[in-house]
């Protein structure tokens, strides 16, 4: 018998109601899905003495090369004293440059280096190995459930931040 009990339907849409239990192994399970997501980059990371947050930093920059430092930043949320410690070392180790703006001189717009994407790219076959193995097995409506869920759980500005992201990127 399943532990998810639907609602009747309302207005073409229907509800699931759900324990404390039933959220609390959810919690769990995205605990220990966090964990092996990141296992294999961290493996990668620590051989150079780095962290998630040059992970985090590496992947977006690559997602939009020539992103300004104030938009890393908004995509980040994190402090600028804290990005700028992640920027100065990937920059000084030759994975990522950072150009003047043609436009604007005071803007920093950001690219990896060859040996950036390199380092990006190892990163995200680890991950994208990880993902395609497990929308494998859990099949077509389970992926599409599962970015819902995902992009339900995102803050309004944070969703609109990844609509943002993927609408310039595809």
């Amino acid at each position: 018998m399943s532990d998810i009990r639907p609602a009747p339907v309302f207005g073409g849409e229907s509800l699931l109601f759900l324990t404390d239990e039933q959220l609390r192994q959810g919690i769990e399970a995205m605990f220990f899905a966090y964990r092996g997501f990141t296992a294999d980059p961290d493996r990668i990371l620590t051989e150079l003495a780095y962290g998630r947050a040059h992970h985090r930093a590496i992947h977006f920059i690559n997602r939009a090369p020539g992103t300004t430092v104030n938009n890393l930043l908004a995509i980040l949320g994190v402090t600028k004293q804290s990005l700028n410690r992640v920027l100065r070392s990937l920059i000084e180790d030759g994975l990522v440059e950072s150009r003047v703006g043609t436009v604007d001189k005071r803007e920093r717009h950001l690219f990896l280096t060859e040996k950036g994407q390199a380092l990006e790219a190892k990163l995200s076959d680890a991950q994208r190995a990880r993902m395609r193995t497990a929308y494998k097995d859990a099949g077509p409506e389970a992926v599409a459930g599962f970015r819902k869920v995902l992009e339900a759980m995102m803050d309004v500005d944070m969703r609109r931040a990844y609509a943002k992201l993927r609408d310039t990127t595809s």
